[in-house]
């Protein structure tokens, strides 16, 4: 078997020869006699690729190197191949003859951003095996944030809320870093960078988790801290939830030359996120700063550092979020040069009971300096990025969490599965070019499906739902598929997502009596794997049982805190505590038990 790569060398392309070599030498019969040859034809713009195989040769071009193995995959996966969660002992590789290698077609993506935001308690296998997975999926893009990943690595090597588990050492993040960009740019995936921590490394602290840190400000960085109530100081003693003083000169000269110097030392980021303090109503009261607003100051900083960039000749691409108070619009900063940014909104706070619907988009509520109630409702949160659009009409994308927090909440993923499609299918009408999704890595319990429809949809938001369910399905259980999907279904229709999440009294009989029947319809399931599976789908099949011990005990410590038992519900959650940290070891890159327990005992109240 021959694989070509006609354009010249690179390391993208080699990667996708290599891949292609693998897949088709394990499908094929050993004697097959096959040249597929590799071709880039540059193109601007969304990722497109056309594939022409015959039996014996053909050929794969693609508009960039990424896209070369973006269609390299998704020729492997019509020939039969799934690609069904991170790591290659989840992938379903068919045996095919040779007359199966008929395939003619082209596809140019929907959408430009195309990625996912580590979050989570994570280990180095797991990062590697999510971002090995990411382009087999559609996806193109992958955001390391933070300047370092060490948050993420230490909740999974400390065992942070695990204490069946000791620590163990942890590799240097730094190391974890490299190796992790070097499977980005192998991959010719788009590097993302950052965001969090800018304003506790003006103010002298490294900054790169939501960490407390007891050493007190520095005199000679108090004056660039937010004034809130007569005090500059760090909020609640988190560098990277404290505010700057965005008046103060010194604040603004030590931002713009951080990430002016970060830009020029990693010239391998695509895109490098400017994001202010990770907490809200705790901005600068100052007389200078009440003089404008939140917004405006913002925009002026980004200008700053886009002239600093272009003094150097950086070509980086800057991020700006709407988000907590930078959701209201600035009132009269422009961005000079709008071609060197993306804007990127971020509703933290929406619903996921339903999809985007921008049928009916309320006016902006009027903003009180450090008074604002983040908006709940999706019109609400539509109307802010309206806002900001009537003043920037460049590239943008959305940062939602679907596997954030709220994914908890569904016992069965596949209602956030169809959520996650109308999304997508909405996002044209929005005015946004993609979505980079901060999430957990693991959040693979019962599956990956809401992933895997991610990552389809956003290549193709017109793929059919019912379409992709039975085509993960059908590949994860087998025979099994319409058994596990119904028993899936049916937990999904009577879980809230909202009330994991936080939303909505604590007190609620009616969701309590669908917990209880949840709790119920899980005592009673027995996965039972069809005859003839194979290890793939024995796996699959293994993960549902366990799942089914799982979401029940969460559903009955979900039904007595939604009937008012406190004291039940305690009891259930610290058994579920302990069920799913003794099982950890096992089921680790498909349940991130760190981040069920923040949730739970965080968001929901239990």
């Amino acid at each position: 078997m021959e694989i070509i790569c006609v354009s010249p060398a690179d390391d993208t392309l080699a990667f996708a020869a290599d891949e292609l070599r693998d897949y088709l030498g394990r499908m094929l019969p050993t004697d097959a006699a096959l040249s597929v040859a590799l071709r880039v034809e540059p193109a601007p713009g969304n990722d497109r690729f056309a594939v022409d195989l015959s039996p014996d040769h053909g050929a794969i071009t693609g508009s960039s190197p990424r896209a070369v193995l973006l269609g390299a995959y998704d020729a492997l996966r019509r020939l039969g191949c799934r690609f069904l969660a991170p790591g290659r002992d989840s992938e379903i590789v068919p045996r095919i003859g040779p007359e199966a290698l008929r395939l003619r077609y082209e596809k140019t993506a929907a959408f430009y951003h195309r990625g996912v935001c580590i979050e989570g308690a994570d280990s180095r296998e797991n990062i590697l095996d999510f971002i090995d997975w990411l382009p087999k999926t559609g996806y193109n893009a992958f955001f390391l944030q933070f300047k370092t990943p060490v948050v993420f690595l230490e909740r999974w090597y400390r065992h942070l809320n695990n204490p069946s588990l000791p620590p163990e050492p942890m590799p240097a993040p730094e190391a974890v870093m490299a190796e992790a960009e070097a499977a980005i740019a192998r991959r010719g995936l788009m590097l993302h960078k950052v965001g969090h921590g800018w304003t506790g490394q003006v103010l002298g602290y490294d900054a790169n988790s939501w960490d407390a840190d007891s050493r007190p400000l520095a005199e000679d960085k108090r004056a660039m801290a937010a004034e809130i109530g007569g005090v500059r100081g760090l909020f609640g003693g988190v560098p990277a939830n404290t505010n700057l003083c965005l008046a103060d000169p010194d604040a603004r000269e030590r931002f713009a030359a951080l990430v002016t110097d970060y830009a020029r030392e990693n010239p391998g980021v695509d895109y490098l996120h400017i994001w202010l303090a990770d907490a809200f109503n705790n901005i600068c009261e100052c007389s200078a700063c009440r003089r404008t607003t939140l917004s405006d100051q913002y925009v002026a900083l980004l200008d700053d550092i886009d002239r600093r960039l272009t003094a150097e000749g950086l070509d980086t691409k800057l991020v700006f979020l709407l988000y907590q108070e930078l959701l209201w619009p600035p009132k009269k900063e422009r961005l000079a040069h709008p071609d060197r940014f993306a804007l990127m909104f971020a509703p933290i706070s929406r619903t996921f009971a339903r999809s985007y619907d921008a049928a009916q988009v309320p006016p902006i509520p009027p903003y009180v300096r450090n008074r604002i109630t983040l908006p709940g409702d999706l019109g609400e949160n539509l109307a802010f990025l309206r806002g900001w659009q009537a003043v920037f009409d460049g590239d943008s994308f959305v940062y939602d969490y679907p596997l954030g927090r709220a994914h908890y909440g569904d016992l069965g993923y596949v209602h956030m599965a169809r959520i996650i499609h109308g999304d997508t299918q909405r996002l044209r009408e929005l005015g946004l070019n993609g979505t980079v999704s901060c999430q957990e890595l693991r959040a693979g319990m019962p599956n990956f499906l809401p992933n895997y429809v991610m990552g389809r949809a956003l290549f193709d938001p017109e793929e059919d739902l019912d379409g992709l369910l039975e085509e993960y399905f059908s590949a994860a259980y087998g025979a099994g598929a319409p058994q596990a999907l119904s028993f899936l279904s049916e937990l999904s229709e009577l879980s809230d997502c909202d009330y994991v999440n936080g939303k909505g009294p604590r007190r609620d009989p009616e969701l309590a009596g669908r917990m209880d029947r949840a709790a119920a319809l899980c005592r009673a399931f027995a996965a039972a794997p069809p005859a003839g599976c194979g290890p793939v789908q024995a796996g699959f099949w293994d993960r549902l049982g366990y799942h089914a011990r799982y979401a029940g005990r969460l559903a009955a410590a979900l039904a007595a805190l939604a009937r008012g038992d406190t004291d039940a519900a305690a009891s259930l959650w610290q058994e579920l505590t302990s069920f799913i940290g003794a099982n950890e070891p096992r089921y680790q890159p498909w349940l991130d038990v760190y981040r069920v327990l923040d949730v739970t005992k965080n968001y929901t109240g239990l």
